[in-house]
């Protein structure tokens, strides 16, 4: 008898053991090392087809990957698809007409299938995109934190609400990303990565005519193609880094420093608040301004969803598993 109990004791606390985050679930980038152990050669080269075909991807599934995470954590959420009367975050503002990149994520999922049917989640084959698409473009690797699954819900209203916009000033930007656990350095860190892709007129319109900490040759320049009148030239695309736009590196802060940011959202990194002082080490630094990014994305890549939520590993990337 005394031995029973005993075995039920032990059942017990291997059952809590197993079920806690310690031993279960927890992130890793070797997360797949013996299940799926091609995965990350094939979105490697996945990625650089993409990127040969169009090196704007790169900053295109970088971003693909911010606004999953961002909302429910990564969990692959942004990428399902508007079907009956299930209503995505693909038509939320922040999104619609604007986050691109799903082609590219359709087809790494259908290239890992194929090695890997089944194991692979594509919040993770997103997180690995966006990094490697940084890398190929010239920036810093990273260990990716892989083992997220797929949620089977979604929330149009938290992309609306969550997804920090190119109005927002400094003390919003901060609260913004305090509410996903990161720091304001990790949002000067993490906003450097607009060091490559591009920006919608209808997101800097206000800032190139009616900005005041914005240097006027840079306005001008920009006022060329994006017209005062919305709705003209909305959709009209300006680099984010004037500079090296298809090249990942820390002349985004060295344009913060000269007046020279696109959106309100980066030039009020470096507008006389708290932020001023790291702009100009990561200008002077490029050592330091990877490093720190580097920390962030990893941070932002831990992001998962609430305990409890319903959570699969999509067959098809735009759909739940019916």
């Amino acid at each position: 008898m005394a031995l029973c109990s005993s075995c039920r004791t032990w059942h017990c606390v291997l059952a809590l053991f197993l079920l806690s985050s310690a031993a279960y679930g927890q992130l890793s980038p070797s997360f797949y090392a013996k299940s799926c152990p091609t995965l990350e050669l094939t979105v490697r080269a996945t990625m650089i087809k993409a990127l040969l075909a169009e090196r704007r991807m790169g900053a295109s599934l970088l971003r693909l990957h911010f606004h999953d995470c961002f909302v429910q954590g990564c969990d692959g959420s942004i990428l399902l698809d508007d079907v009956g009367s299930f209503v995505g975050e693909k038509t939320a503002f922040p999104n619609v007409n604007s986050v691109r990149g799903y082609e590219v994520i359709d087809q790494i999922k259908r290239n890992v299938e194929l090695a890997c049917p089944g194991v692979v989640s594509c919040a993770d084959i997103t997180a690995l995109a966006a990094r490697d698409g940084v890398f190929l473009l010239g920036g810093p690797s990273w260990a990716v934190p892989l083992g997220h699954r797929d949620s089977t819900t979604a929330s149009l209203t938290q992309a609306n609400s969550d997804l920090p916009g190119p109005s927002l000033n400094l003390d919003q930007l901060i609260a913004a990303f305090a509410k996903k656990q990161l720091s304001p350095r990790d949002l000067t860190a993490l906003s450097g990565t607009h060091t490559i892709g591009f920006s919608q007129c209808l997101n800097f319109r206000d800032h190139i005519y009616n900005g005041t900490n914005i240097d006027p040759a840079f306005a001008a320049l920009r006022k060329g193609a994006c017209p005062a009148q919305a709705p003209n030239g909305d959709t009209n695309l300006a680099p984010l880094d004037v500079q090296t736009p298809l090249l990942f590196d820390n002349a985004y802060y060295r344009n913060l420093v000269a007046k020279r940011g696109l959106l309100n959202s980066d030039q009020v990194l470096f507008n006389g608040g708290s932020q001023d002082a790291l702009v100009r080490q990561y200008a002077a630094n490029p050592a330091l301004f990877a490093s720190d990014l580097v920390t962030a994305m990893i941070k932002m890549a831990s992001l998962t969803p609430p305990s409890g939520t319903p959570t699969q590993i999509r067959r098809n990337c735009r759909v739940i598993n019916s």
